[in-house]
């Protein structure tokens, strides 16, 4: 099957830059698609200094969609937003006060592969972090999901007036030329190698293998790519019902199942369905006290809403814009004006038969 590549190169314009993130990306696109992905043949996708969070979101989630294996290569550094000190990867238009409007939110990276099968996904990063993030990533591991295989380095802010280079990606690219993909925790191996004697005891190394067999996701993919989405559908009922009765309704382990399915209805072309779930989802976890600007909150309510303008019947359309238009008027979202949006939706809706 085809394998897919995501290459992004990221860092901001300005006094803000640590690293520079696109310098790599010559070298990496030196290198032959298939060697990249580590499959016969590859589509490759490269973003190189991106402006908007949601057009690398855009990619993202396409890249994250294809059947085949994918891999993500990062290059770039990671702020924290001001308001929830969360990390984020600096984009072109990024400043510390900026951040949570003009950054991509690591956190989308796990949310948009979560999906993916076992074993079907690997993320190879080389970061820099500010002072801020830098501290709160020695105590505070960076999730990149735990279906992911996630390789590479976080290295420290630079001293003043020194742009770093993304040494480690370089090295990456720099064994791929050879022509040949060692699986990715030995090319992760290698590339800490060549650059071990400026990093060593230094950088913080970041090695996740990725899952291992006997996860049920797995089973969902394949019943998904197979094209039995109610078999799909099922198999995740149970291990919501499992999880509701084991941790309770508003337990981390039922709302996740609960979000497979919204996902999986969206993969079936569900879209009343999929929003019907993520405004649950979202309501559920603000009841339970969740803040909401709080990531699983806010990621809720922008699905529902996606979701939400994809559903064709009218009649469900009015019933669920006006829930959507109730959970946006406390949930408003990283995106100016949604609420807005809705409601001038809802009345285009009550205007059709």
């Amino acid at each position: 099957m085809p394998g897919t590549v995501l290459l992004l190169a990221a860092s901001p314009v300005g006094r803000g830059r640590l690293v520079d993130a696109a310098s790599v990306l010559p070298v990496l696109a030196a290198v032959p698609p298939a060697v990249l992905a580590g499959t016969d043949t590859a589509n490759v996708v490269e973003l190189a200094d991106p402006l908007e969070p949601q057009a690398v979101l855009t990619r993202l989630r396409a890249a994250a969609a294809a059947p085949g294996p994918l891999t993500v290569y990062v290059a770039g550094q990671l702020q924290l937003d001001r308001r929830q000190r969360l990390p984020h990867l600096a984009l072109a238009r990024t400043t510390a006060s900026t951040a949570r409007y003009t950054a991509f939110p690591w956190h989308w990276f796990r949310e948009e592969l979560r999906l993916r099968p076992a074993g079907a996904t690997t993320l190879l990063v080389d970061l820099h972090a500010d002072a801020e993030t830098w501290e709160l990533l020695r105590t505070t591991p960076l999730d990149s999901g735990r279906g992911n295989a996630v390789h590479g380095r976080i290295a420290p802010p630079p001293s003043r007036r020194t742009l770093a280079a993304p040494t480690y990606m370089k090295a990456v690219a720099t064994i791929l030329r050879s022509g040949f993909r060692p699986p990715a925790g030995q090319l992760h191996e290698q590339a800490l190698a060549r650059i071990a004697p400026e990093s060593a005891g230094r950088d913080l190394v970041v090695s996740t293998p990725g899952p291992t067999g006997g996860d049920p996701h797995a089973a969902l993919a394949a019943a998904v790519q197979a094209g039995r989405h109610a078999d799909a559908d099922a198999l995740a009922a149970r291990h919501e019902q499992a999880a509701v009765a084991a941790h309770g309704p508003a337990s981390e382990e039922a709302l996740h199942w609960a979000e497979v399915r919204a996902d999986l209805a969206m993969l079936a072309g569900d879209a009343a369905r999929s929003c019907r779930t993520w405004l649950t989802v979202a309501t559920t976890r603000l009841n339970a006290g969740q803040a909401p600007d709080a990531p699983a909150v806010e990621s809720a309510a922008d699905r529902a809403h996606h979701q939400w303008g994809r559903i064709r019947d009218t009649v469900h359309a009015r019933e669920l814009g006006a829930a959507l238009a109730v959970l946006r008027s406390r949930v408003p979202g990283r995106r100016e004006g949604a609420l807005d949006h809705v409601q001038r939706q809802l009345r285009q809706l009550q205007t059709q038969p």
